[in-house]
Order: C-alpha cells, then structure tokens, then sequence
C-alpha cells in the first residue's frame, strides 16, 4: 500500500494592496527593531560615559586640591627662603594673577580665529534652492 500525499493547494497570488500592507508592517517592525538595538546601546554608551565624566570631575578636582597644597607649600618655602609669611603668599597670589591674565590674553587671541563654517552656509543655501526649485 502507498500513501499518497495530497497535492499543494495552488497559493493565490497576492494582491498589491497586500503586498504594500505586508510592506508597510515589516517595515515598521524594522524600524521598531532598530530603534529598540539603538536604546540599548546607548543605554549602555551612557552609564560608561557618566562613569568616565565622574572619574574625570574627580581627577580634576584632585588636581585642584594639589594646587593648593602646592601652593601653600611655595609660600611657605619663600617665607622660609627669604620673604615674610604675608609677603610670600602674595607673591604666590600675584604668580596666580600673572598666569590667569596670561591664559586669558591666550584666549582672546585664539577667540578671534574663530569663523563661522562657511562651506556648510553655502551649500545650506544650495540646497535649500534646489528644493525651492524641486
């Protein structure tokens, strides 16, 4: 005895309004998809940034406390070298003046090389033409 197996059914060919549905939905799913991979990366991407921002405020701040200690231990040194307490502690603060009035005329000679990106503005402005003609 053999058994037979039934014939396929013949498949209906699908409609296009089907086919745009079926589309559409496979799409947005992808979308969908996509978009869930990209929280979770950026989930993870921000909890090893905030950790790195946090190391480097700690740092920095550690950096800071040094200056002081450095500073104390310069006026100290200069006191014990030649000058006064008093005496000594403002020369480290007019050392500090010097230096902030040094970075700060740094600053404003590079603050003035600074243009505007005009290759961006320009084609900015070619494109918004050619979709005003579009």
């Amino acid at each position: 005895m053999t058994t037979t197996q039934p014939a396929p059914q013949p498949t209906e060919e699908p409609t296009i309004g089907r086919l745009v549905a079926d589309t559409t939905r496979d799409f947005s799913t992808l979308i969908r998809d996509e978009i869930a991979l990209a929280k979770s990366e950026l989930k993870i991407s921000a909890r090893a940034g905030g950790i790195s921002i946090a190391m480097f405020l700690a740092a920095v701040f550690l950096l800071l406390l040094s200056i002081i200690m450095l500073s104390f231990a310069f006026a100290l040194f200069l006191d014990w070298w030649f000058a006064g307490t008093a005496t000594s502690f403002l020369i480290v603060f007019g050392v500090y003046v010097l230096v902030a009035v040094l970075l700060a005329w740094i600053g404003s000679k590079k603050i003035k090389q600074v243009k505007a990106p005009e290759q961006t503005i320009e084609s900015v402005k070619e494109t918004t033409q050619v979709l005003k003609r579009g």
